[in-house]
């Protein structure tokens, strides 16, 4: 089959996830992708894992940017399922249905792709959850999109883990990680995660991979800051306090950081934004520290905020809420893994600190330097417009698809 393209693809998209809500940041790829591109005249038909009930009812949000939508509750797999395909090769990569951990995902696919339409693409998002319909895919052009090396995830939280009982747990884990990222994208023609240094480990366990890197973005339409700044010198962070890399931040900062900043600056104020923030968390609140839990809208606590700090010590991919911050016009003091991904220039758009002192140190200056936090933010805010924004996205993955294509019809 030679496929000839003359108007913009048709996509199978498989994804580990539903495109929604979009405060869950794995999600803000599919979604905006599928925007960006079915206003480009693109035809997706999405197949999707979905975890909660929530996720159903969820759908009218999104099923306008897919030609079809169909949602697969997610199986789980058991460590011994995990196991046995490290040890048996054979079992890595299904070729039929009763092999798989969803058949009822593998069916769906089956039919689209042998029964009902050719496609010009199929598109895997997700790592674990998909990439054991490479066999299914294998006939048409494909790409995967981990967006993220767990394996580096792993590395550092080894890195940060405290006690004997944590370090072996996580030791395993991340041999585990490893071993399944040495073999888990061959046969794609390409996988595509969010940073360079995810695709370095990524070529660590297998340098013969061929890798992309493609950043995620942010929506500038809904992102616009109004340019005017807030009278109370209060710092904001934001994130799912769910995904342990936030909580730890959200933690550090309120213990560590905060303390020491309002010695110097008694009126400062810290909001701490997102949603499942545990008692821990809770408990924090008073002297100066808010913990606001889910919100509807990020965009007021941004304005109402003099700068975004992102102590963040674990974690791989790109961070969103950085990215969001900066399209916010904020100012950002944050650590360099905070920024992996973002092509940032210390002093031009970005602040980085390291240790909580230091941390302490930079965000009393900039609150009391308002004409550094306003070059600080401005820079922010032109680095997302000339490098990070969905449409930005949508023509790397646009000029990916073109690629792959005319490598299947020259290997036909």
């Amino acid at each position: 089959m030679v496929v000839t393209v003359t108007s913009p693809p048709d996509i199978l998209l498989i994804s580990r996830c539903p495109p929604y809500p979009l405060q869950l940041g794995d999600r803000l790829i599919p979604y905006n992708l599928a925007r960006q591109l079915s206003r480009r005249g693109y035809n997706i038909d999405l197949l999707a894992f979905y975890q909660e009930p929530e996720d159903v009812a969820d759908v009218p949000n999104y099923e306008r940017h897919f030609r079809q939508v169909m949602l697969f509750k997610e199986t789980p797999r058991t460590p011994l399922a995990i196991l046995a395909k490290t040890v048996m090769k054979s079992r890595r990569f299904p070729r039929r249905k009763s092999q798989s951990w969803a058949p009822e995902m593998w069916k769906a696919i089956e039919e689209r792709l042998h029964q009902r339409r050719i496609y010009d693409v199929v598109h895997l998002f997700g790592g674990i959850h998909v990439f054991e319909y490479r066999e299914l895919a294998r006939d048409y052009p494909n790409l995967i999109a981990p967006y993220e090396s767990y394996s580096l995830f792993l590395e550092r939280a080894l890195d940060q883990a405290h006690g004997l009982p944590a370090k072996l747990v996580t030791r395993a884990k991340l041999s585990m990680a490893r071993n399944y990222e040495r073999w888990m994208f061959d046969g794609f023609q390409r996988t595509v995660v969010v940073s360079r240094r995810d695709a370095d480990t990524l070529r660590q366990l297998n340098p013969d991979l061929p890798v992309e890197v493609i950043p995620n973005g942010v929506d500038l339409e809904y992102f616009v800051p109004s340019g005017q700044e807030p009278d109370t010198p209060s710092l904001l962070f934001t994130g799912n306090y769910g995904y342990r890399p936030n909580l730890d931040a959200a933690l550090r900062l309120a213990r560590e950081i905060f303390p020491g900043v309002r010695q110097a600056v008694p009126q400062a104020e810290l909001v701490l934004v997102g949603p499942n923030p545990p008692q821990q968390l809770r408990d924090l609140k008073g002297s100066g520290v808010q913990v606001v839990g889910a919100v509807p809208d990020l965009r007021p606590y941004f304005e109402n905020a003099m700068l975004y700090v992102s102590p963040l010590k674990l974690g791989a991919g790109i961070k969103n809420k950085v990215l969001e911050a900066m399209a916010m016009q904020k100012a950002v003091v944050a650590t360099p893994l905070s920024c992996d991904g973002i092509d940032v220039t210390q002093g031009r758009n970005v602040i980085l600190a390291e240790e909580p002192e230091d941390f302490v140190r930079l965000i009393v200056r900039l609150l009391k330097e308002p004409a550094l936090r306003a070059q600080i933010a401005q820079g922010g805010r032109e680095l997302v417009e000339q490098h990070y924004t969905w449409r930005f996205v949508a023509d790397a993955y646009e000029a990916l698809y073109d690629t792959v294509i005319r490598e299947r019809n020259a290997n036909r």
